[in-house]
């Protein structure tokens, strides 16, 4: 049998485990607000209309921010629509998913949403079909405390206190031809700078998210990106990456190691951004917002959006993810955690329905998904300095990434409580032994592990009927 070795040493710190890696995403998409987390009349649902199951579930996931509205959707979305009485709100066409959108739920409805969540909100404004004006317009609306035309409107709609949203997302994906309002680099580059240089004189305070690549396949990458940083890098903290992984193929080694790709992309915009901070003469260090994250069985989508028509809400990518998934997930939070030092925000795409952790029927219950637990395990477990490990370990081919390792490891060791959490992933087929030096740590005793278990079937999940089959399980 192979095994494989760990070592750990407090020395091999990369930085703290930011909290804000542990974020979460809310599209106006599918079942995602309307049926997920929004469903009035529903037993669990409150006198506003939030489904209090679904609530219980996103605490107990862990989830620490969470990105709103879009996605895809904010690309052509008039925030306006959102607010005041929801009797006067106009129903849209959605451009992007080809719905319509009845704008019963809104930013007065998100952020009081998130408050109940206990999650930080994350807001995406449109740059898509609107511009400038209209950003700095949310801002006000959102952050200012009163005396103005939109910050008392707020007041007006029963939020006295503003609502303080740090975090802003200039935007989504760009770069691709199927956004609405889709633009070149200097395109989008310029009006992003205008935007960020406005919103920062509303409020100083906020911090900014220029769109990357929407993924390191599309033919534009790295070059978007050093386009976008020269353009907007000394207004904005951090450059956003969005990735998925699709096991449609039946790839199982590939999709098992897919967190390899992860690792190339983070460090390639790591490289592409300090390039730009050289040659402009930057000491400050960009950050990633890796606000787009999952395994996504994406062969599936045109299907979905083919076979109908415009309709309110309707059943979209609702993935039902495997025992596979979930090791694949759990490496791509590895990976996330490794790279703490330049990733600084990350959201896991999407909360409910929608490529979720998080499955809901109408009416219906709520439960977790396979992919909910190693996600609720790590924001858990991670608290305190990320260390680098230094595994050895088999290796396997894989026909996308090539040759690959077997074991992919990190630890967290949280200095005021003295705890070291080891998160592991065993990519390969066959049981792993794996044994860790903890010559660093010579103090450290009562060891205890936890393991996601699906019995012998590696493409089991969870349903409705059966809602615990994919669980973690003390391990002897």
């Amino acid at each position: 049998m192979r095994t494989a070795q760990l070592t750990i040493d407090p020395a091999f710190a990369i930085g703290p485990a930011d909290r804000r890696l542990f974020g979460s995403f809310v599209e106006h998409m599918g079942r995602c607000v309307y049926g997920g987390i929004y469903e009035p009349g529903h037993p669990s649902a409150d006198s506003r209309g939030l489904r209090g199951d679904v609530l219980e579930l996103t605490r107990e996931l862990g989830v620490s921010v969470v990105r709103y509205p879009g996605g895809n959707f904010v690309s052509g979305y008039r925030w306006e629509d959102g607010v005041g009485p929801v009797g006067d709100r106009p129903r849209r066409l959605d451009l992007a998913w080809k719905t319509i959108e009845t704008n019963a739920f809104g930013l007065d409805e998100f952020m009081t949403w998130a408050a109940e969540a206990g999650v930080e909100p994350m807001m995406a404004v449109n740059l898509g079909t609107r511009g400038v004006q209209e950003a700095l317009d949310l801002l006000e609306y959102a952050n200012h405390p009163g005396g103005t035309q939109l910050s008392d409107l707020r007041r007006k709609h029963g939020a006295e206190d503003p609502y303080g949203v740090r975090l802003w997302c200039l935007g989504n994906e760009m770069d691709g031809p199927w956004q609405v309002g889709h633009k070149t680099a200097d395109e989008y580059g310029r009006l992003a700078a205008e935007a960020a240089r406005a919103m920062k004189m509303i409020d100083p305070s906020i911090s900014l998210i220029a769109c990357g690549s929407s993924n390191r396949r599309m033919p534009t990458f790295a070059s978007w990106e050093a386009t976008v940083l020269e353009h907007t890098y000394e207004h904005v903290d951090y450059i956003s990456a969005h990735t998925y992984y699709d096991p449609s193929d039946g790839d199982r080694a590939s999709i098992l190691a897919s967190a390899v790709d992860m690792d190339n992309f983070i460090t390639e915009v790591v490289a592409t951004a300090d390039h730009v901070a050289a040659k402009q003469r930057h000491k400050r260090k960009l950050k990633i917002s890796f606000d787009e994250w999952n395994v996504w069985y994406e062969s599936r989508l045109k299907a979905d959006l083919d076979r109908r028509g415009w309709v309110e809400a309707p059943a979209l990518i609702e993935d039902d993810f495997t025992a596979v998934d979930a090791v694949v997930v759990g490496d791509l939070l590895i990976t996330l955690l490794r790279h703490a030092d330049r990733v600084g925000v990350a959201a896991q795409a999407q909360l409910a329905n929608v490529i979720a952790p998080i499955r809901t029927r109408n009416g219906g219950p709520a439960w977790r998904q396979s992919i909910f637990h190693p996600f609720a395990l790590t924001a858990r477990y991670a608290r305190g300095t990320v260390l680098r490990t230094e595994p050895v370990s088999p290796r396997y081919d894989t026909k996308k990434y090539g040759d690959v390792p077997v074991l992919d490891t990190v630890a967290v060791h949280d200095e005021e409580t003295g705890e070291l959490t080891v998160f592991a992933v065993n990519r390969g087929e066959e049981d792993l032994p794996l044994e860790i030096d903890l010559r660093g740590l010579p103090g450290m005793s009562g060891l205890s592990f936890l393991s996601l278990a699906a019995g012998s079937d590696p493409s089991a999940m969870n349903t409705e009927a059966e809602p615990d089959r994919v669980t973690p399980r003390e391990m002897p």
